[in-house]
């Protein structure tokens, strides 16, 4: 997840969503004029609070709750007009409704969001059919989001999604004394191939992305996929939309796997090949970056609750072990398409 970094809440603080009760939950969607019959599903999110909301109409809306303190209005108001703008070009997104005009609610001290409902399965990534159809729709994305730059979201750099990482962690002493050496020296390590990596893809060019295309984040039908979440939507180059979609399995099927995405991708939209000495380093990064998400929500009881783990030795072992890995991974030649 391509999270922004915000300062966690002082000891003390009551934790952020403390005051979202179902009561006030359902009053925040009938304060837009909808009528909830009273059912709510959760739905799977750790950053934000979205819920699938049944309606007396018999239809239902996704309802999502913003991180207080994370997004300035002005940033989600942005992401919010991406989504319309998309939409408007026909590529399959999730856009927010309007009520009276506003897409960013408010009820109770929370900001909230409301979207149709989209069904979905996660799509079949090892299927070459499947890879080109999402390698479309992503060149039709990325057509659009070419055309300007965000203003009030951020930039995807090696400062925000290594540097200030390390940083949190080493403050926080979430690192095992024992094992601080060694994560400090690989972390510093993979920090300076990441960037020796974008100094040598040279100026690629910066677009409007979705940030954090994960499978999860594609949802499939019998119509095709469509994207959610455009939550994480950031400026960057091109290639951090579709690393994502070649995670699984060794080089050779990762390869494979590339030249399907940017068959289907180049049919709408050219790909700077320099990009893909990104790869790695961009992999390097989310692994920091995540763990310093986790670190920053500690206050949040969602995140003990779900990631008790993270203060275990062994968790930090294997993120040693696992920098080590992509360390070398960054020194050798970049993926290419078989």
């Amino acid at each position: 997840m391509m999270t922004a970094m915000t300062a966690p809440l002082p000891d003390g603080s009551p934790a952020p969503y403390a005051d979202l009760t179902p009561e006030r939950l359902l009053d925040a969607i009938e304060s837009v004029g909808l009528r909830a019959d009273g059912r709510l599903l959760a739905l799977n999110s750790y950053e934000n609070r979205v819920y699938q909301v049944w309606l007396e109409d018999g239809g239902a809306v996704v309802a999502k709750f913003y991180r207080p303190g994370r997004w300035r209005d002005a940033a989600i108001l942005e992401e919010h007009a991406y989504a319309a703008e998309l939409a408007e070009h026909e590529v399959p997104v999730v856009a927010p409704l309007a009520f009276d005009g506003r897409t960013l609610l408010e009820h109770g001290g929370f900001r909230f969001a409301i979207s149709p409902r989209r069904g979905g399965r996660a799509p079949e990534l090892g299927d070459p059919a499947v890879l080109r159809w999402i390698g479309r729709l992503m060149g039709r994305m990325h057509g659009v989001g070419a055309t300007r730059g965000f203003a009030q979201r951020e930039t995807l750099s090696v400062a925000l999604l290594g540097e200030t990482p390390r940083r949190v962690l080493l403050e926080g002493h979430w690192i095992a004394p024992e094992l601080l050496p060694a994560w400090r020296s690989i972390a510093d390590q993979a920090i300076d191939a990441a960037r020796a990596a974008f100094e040598r893809a040279g100026d690629v060019a910066t677009i409007r992305l979705h940030g954090d295309c994960h499978a999860g984040n594609i949802l499939w039908t019998d119509a095709g996929p469509h994207f959610v979440d455009l939550d994480d939507a950031c400026n960057g180059p091109a290639v951090q939309d579709l690393w994502m979609l070649l995670s699984g399995g060794d080089a050779a099927e990762q390869s494979a796997a590339l030249r399907e995405v940017l068959a289907g991708y180049e049919t709408f939209r050219a790909f700077d090949r320099r990009e893909l000495g990104l790869i790695e380093a961009l992999r390097t990064l989310r692994l920091l970056h995540y763990s310093a998400w986790i670190a920053r929500r500690w206050h949040d009881p969602a995140f003990p609750a779900a990631f008790p783990w993270f203060s275990d030795p062994r968790y930090w072992q294997d993120r040693i072990l696992e920098l080590r890995e992509q360390v070398a991974a960054m020194a050798e030649p970049p993926l290419v398409p078989d």
